[in-house]
């Protein structure tokens, strides 16, 4: 049975998606998986094994050749480095940006108060964005997905240049999302960092073009770092 039919009211779900880019470069070959929920989902794998272009196609950036994909949640990305995606001067300002039109001035602020406590940067919506740390400003690039009204978060290897405490404050963040009481979010995060598996609801390993079947993140983990040791 395809991943479609399998499960119909899945978030997002992928149906033997095949990608070639003009050099004859295949990205994804009858990619075929299933996000079952919210929940924190990662994907690991080495450089051309076609993360970026699941990516893309889920933005809507670039369509599939073959193959269907259903999917029922509001994408935003967050790139692995915030300086790319933070426009604005001030924290509030870039929230802003963010919003659904239509606001009043108070629903704005309040929104906007909201959003910067929900990722642990309370009080700092006029705070400059170039005072922020590296893991501030990541943090902020997640609440202005938040802002933009968001439902899956496509977290690009979001903690590469990040030092370790920050590291561990953004899977705080993004895990806290994922399973808060009300409007859990769900995220796919691509990650190089075999140790960052031991925080995911389920994880999968993406090569030549496909996405392998979910483990435990545990479990994925203790199946790849012989392999990694080997080619390390």
């Amino acid at each position: 049975m395809s991943p479609a039919r399998e499960d119909a009211k899945a978030g997002l779900c992928f149906d033997r998606v095949s990608y070639s880019w003009p050099c004859g470069t295949k990205a994804l070959e009858r990619c075929s998986f299933t996000v079952p929920g919210p929940g924190l989902w990662m994907l690991v794998g080495s450089n051309g094994s076609g993360k970026s272009t699941l990516f893309r196609i889920i933005c809507g950036l670039i369509s599939p050749q073959s193959g269907m994909v259903q999917q029922n949640l509001r994408p935003a990305l967050v790139f692995q480095n915030p300086d790319h995606q933070l426009l604005l001067p001030s924290c509030g300002s870039e929230l802003l940006l963010n919003l659904p039109p239509g606001l009043s001035r108070n629903n704005q602020r309040s929104r906007i108060n909201r959003l910067m406590e929900q990722v642990g940067l309370a009080g700092m919506a006029g705070r400059p964005i170039h005072t922020l740390s590296g893991g501030q400003k990541q943090r902020l690039a997640i609440a202005g997905a938040l802002a933009s009204e968001a439902t899956l978060l496509l977290l690009d290897e979001p903690t590469a240049l990040l030092d370790p405490t920050s590291q561990t404050a953004i899977l705080s963040t993004v895990q806290q999302l994922c399973h808060r009481s009300k409007s859990p979010l769900t995220a796919l995060w691509i990650t190089h960092r075999l140790e960052e598996l031991d925080h995911a609801d389920g994880a999968a390993r993406m090569e030549r073009g496909r996405v392998g079947s979910w483990h435990s993140g545990p479990a994925l983990r203790t199946r790849l770092e012989p392999l990694a040791v080997r080619h390390g």
